[in-house]
């Protein structure tokens, strides 16, 4: 039996480290952007079986961020602000029975504070839980 407990761990299975699905993910995955992230999303036939609809990954540019300090504090602020609104997308992709391997690239040159980031992801979430409805249909263009 299934029950709906809203879970607000990050567990290892969740995040994306396959060097080989990293790599077909940028070469292979959509991408939009919502400042101050890039998100790299592709839907996936199948992903480790673990139980997880989606595995992410996160990271800051070396480029902008030459401290490995900073670069450790916004993926660690990117983290816990996807852990606390991540279960709407997960319930989501698990009632159409879909998976999904995403990665957030922090663009900005500054930090930002934990709202920002946090309202952020509330959108990159929404987004790509509107992607996978419309998984089949392209988008329209307007010229």
């Amino acid at each position: 039996m299934l029950f709906a407990i809203k879970t607000y761990s990050f567990k290892k299975e969740e995040r994306l480290k396959s060097r080989k699905l990293i790599e077909t993910l940028f070469r292979e995955g959509k991408a939009f952007s919502i400042f101050p992230y890039r998100v790299v999303y592709m839907p996936l036939d199948k992903l480790p079986v673990n139980g997880y609809p989606v595995q992410v990954g996160f990271s800051a540019s070396t480029r902008k961020f030459p401290r490995a300090t900073d670069r450790n504090r916004i993926k660690r602020l990117s983290r816990e602000a996807w852990r606390m609104q991540k279960q709407s997308l997960y319930d989501q992709l698990n009632s159409q029975s879909r998976k999904m391997a995403v990665f957030l690239v922090y663009t900005d040159k500054n930090i930002a504070p934990f709202s920002t980031i946090h309202s952020k992801i509330s959108v990159i979430l929404k987004k790509l839980a509107a992607t996978g409805n419309s998984s089949e249909i392209p988008p329209a263009t307007h010229s």
